[in-house]
């Protein structure tokens, strides 16, 4: 099993990434999350994941350990390929992922493409405790960091902002200060936005 790839990138896309490791490419798909992250004609390290079926053999790569682990536990859920849970990975950060199981948010996980509700509330119901455990994420926190993020996002895209960008920013602000209220939250954004 292949478990990482060091070497200079050769080519950057947002959905894969070429990797020259001591002459041989790699071809690794990777999500929108990783392709911002990685450099440009640089040095890398991917952390990858070798899918195997009968008529393909995929590796996919991950910019840290965090996210490759979100990816093994979403493809362990029935109805959960690979495919889906780069979309998902792409659609929103390995946090916001793991925020939405913790807290039971199914319409953020069914927003993904691919997703219909009786795959999203599978994916609580089957991921839930391990997220919890495997992440050690206080269960209270997440729901209460979780609305306020959410009013926060609603209240910032009734003002006009995109709904993406806007998460961006509050998310780090909730980096900063997590113990933020609805308010400060979006005083904050607006000064960032």
């Amino acid at each position: 099993m292949i478990t990482q790839i060091k070497g200079k990138l050769v080519e950057k896309n947002p959905t894969y990434a070429v990797v020259d490791c001591n002459g041989v490419g790699y071809f690794l798909h990777i999500s929108l999350n990783t392709y911002g992250a990685l450099p440009s004609d640089e040095n890398v390290l991917l952390y990858t994941h070798l899918s195997i079926r009968e008529d393909a053999h995929t590796l996919f790569g991950f910019i840290n350990k965090t996210e490759r682990e979100i990816f093994r536990l979403l493809i362990s859920v029935s109805g959960v390929g690979p495919s889906i849970a780069r979309t998902m990975l792409s659609s929103m950060t390995s946090e916001e992922i793991q925020q939405a199981i913790a807290s039971e948010n199914v319409k953020l996980i069914q927003s993904v493409k691919g997703i219909g509700a009786k795959t999203a509330q599978r994916v609580i119901i089957d991921l839930k405790e391990k997220i919890l455990k495997t992440f050690d994420i206080d269960e209270v926190s997440v729901v209460d960091n979780n609305t306020n993020q959410e009013e926060a996002l609603s209240a910032l895209e009734v003002l006009g902002f995109a709904r993406k960008q806007a998460n961006k920013v509050v998310t780090n602000i909730l980096k900063e200060s997590p113990a933020a209220t609805v308010e400060e939250l979006i005083k904050k954004a607006l000064k960032s936005l």
